[in-house]
């Protein structure tokens, strides 16, 4: 086949690649020539991607993909094409669908007959049906079902394990006809490899969902479910806070229960996803107060970090706080939706002095996302942990001379390396001497009536 990859993101590249290194020609199309450029050359345009770095150059030097920001050409007799473009959602759950909008009618006006096209970007419940198969056809004059067919399936992967995650999980497809989805079924299966599963309901492989709105909402809802899961660890690790309870070992107790699946608590829920798509599932969906409690409660998080601080540590006002972490999760250099932003407006509105280390970042580039930048070493006042990079495993007090008091966010950090400081994870029990100025004096009595 003749595969066109639309979006060569951190999920679109690797998808592209892997669809080469099955033997189809598959050619990339982004809007970025830059981007374009980089990939011609068999080189990654981002860190982070396991073998991806390898699997681009083969495919290249084979001749099995190239890129283009041409759409004209770049879909010219294609058999397939794959969206892979983002779609934006704003603090009031609103999408933002511009770039795919934009996406959708270029595809539209270079549409082959016969062509499936397969939306993977996270969608609300309705949208393929409602909004792209619409489009597709005002803009290329063909009909859905007659003259090309349309479907979901949503990706499924994490950045950093995405071919793992493709053999891993069971491809999901929804179509807007029985013929569409069937097609969609037979280009997944040709595309991927499946790993065997015995844990699963049915052979792995690729599923099909019955209809469009089923595999869109299947991704809002596994995604939600694990966003409403880290609001209910989060409200629990609140509640043992107050009553001097640590939080980690109820969790534990409670998951050696086989029908418990409690997830960790933490100072924010951050990345592509699981803040994101509950505010989708909740543009369609605005009566489920269950799903926008959980993300009023995780949103809150880092918030509630700095007042954990500052009752640990006694007022913040001209204390430097060093912020450990700027990704949003350890050993990813991305920052959407990342807690360190709200962290760090939260100290400033405390009155501190705010500094940022992150190890995959330089000075200019924390520069450049607003945040002052310290390096290990530095002096201050106070930690608090936001990303759970590897590297801050081996930090003691002895990495930050001052430092009087930390806020682990991850439960990353060995207490015992802190010995010298009051120190507490979000949801335990504090340890060490409180702070001289803090308020209370006794540490555990700070934290009661939190």
């Amino acid at each position: 086949m003749k595969i066109a990859v639309i979006g060569l993101g951190k999920i679109g590249l690797p998808l592209a690649v892997q669809y080469a290194t099955k033997g189809h020609d598959v050619v990339g199309i982004d809007v970025s020539q830059s981007v374009v450029d980089v990939v011609n050359r068999g080189r990654v345009p981002f860190p982070g991607e396991a073998f991806l770095d390898v699997k681009l150059a083969a495919t290249v030097d084979a001749g099995l993909f190239t890129a283009t920001t041409d759409y004209g050409s770049g879909l010219a007799g294609c058999d397939a094409i794959v969206v892979v473009v983002p779609l934006f959602v704003d603090e009031e759950a609103r999408p933002d669908f511009g770039w795919m909008d934009a996406a959708t009618e270029s595809i539209a006006a270079n549409l082959p007959r016969g062509a499936l096209v397969a939306y993977e970007t996270t969608l609300p419940v309705g949208t393929t049906r409602e909004r792209w198969a619409p489009r597709l056809e005002a803009g290329s004059g063909l009909v859905e079902g007659i003259d090309f067919d349309v479907v979901f399936s949503p990706e499924r992967v994490l950045t950093g394990r995405v071919f793992a995650d493709l053999r891993r999980y069971p491809k999901l497809v929804g179509g807007l006809t029985p013929e569409g989805a069937a097609r969609g079924v037979e280009f997944y299966e040709s595309v991927l490899d499946f790993d065997e599963r015995d844990d699963l309901p049915r052979k792995n492989g690729v599923w099909d969902l019955g209809t469009a709105e089923a595999a869109e909402m299947a991704k809002l809802a596994e995604t939600t479910y694990r966003d409403v899961n880290i609001g209910l660890a989060n409200e629990f690790a609140r509640y043992a806070e107050k009553v001097g309870v640590d939080v980690q070992g109820v969790i534990e107790a409670c998951n050696s229960q086989p029908y418990s699946h409690i997830h960790s608590p933490g100072i924010a829920v951050g990345g592509h996803c699981i803040p994101v798509y509950p505010r989708l599932y909740l543009w369609n969906d605005p009566d489920a107060t269950i799903v926008r409690a959980a993300r009023a409660r995780n949103a809150g998080m880092p918030h509630h970090a700095v007042d954990l601080l500052a009752r640990l540590h006694g007022d913040l006002a001209g204390q430097t706080v060093l912020v450990l972490g700027a990704a949003y999760r350890g050993g990813v250099k991305e920052t959407a939706f990342s807690g360190v932003f709200d962290t760090v407006r939260a100290l400033e509105s405390a009155g501190a002095d705010v500094v940022v280390h992150d190890p995959m970042y330089k000075r200019d580039e924390l520069a450049r996302l607003g945040l002052t930048a310290a390096v290990r070493g530095d002096a201050a006042d106070a930690v608090i942990v936001q990303a759970d990079h590897a590297d801050y495993r081996s930090w003691t007090d002895a990495d930050v001379p001052g430092v009087r008091t930390v806020v682990d966010g991850r439960r990353l950090l060995d207490a015992a390396r802190w010995a010298g400081c009051a120190y507490v994870a979000i949801g335990g029990i504090p340890t060490g001497a409180a702070p001289a100025g803090s308020m209370p004096s006794d540490a555990a009595d700070a934290l009661i009536g939190a």
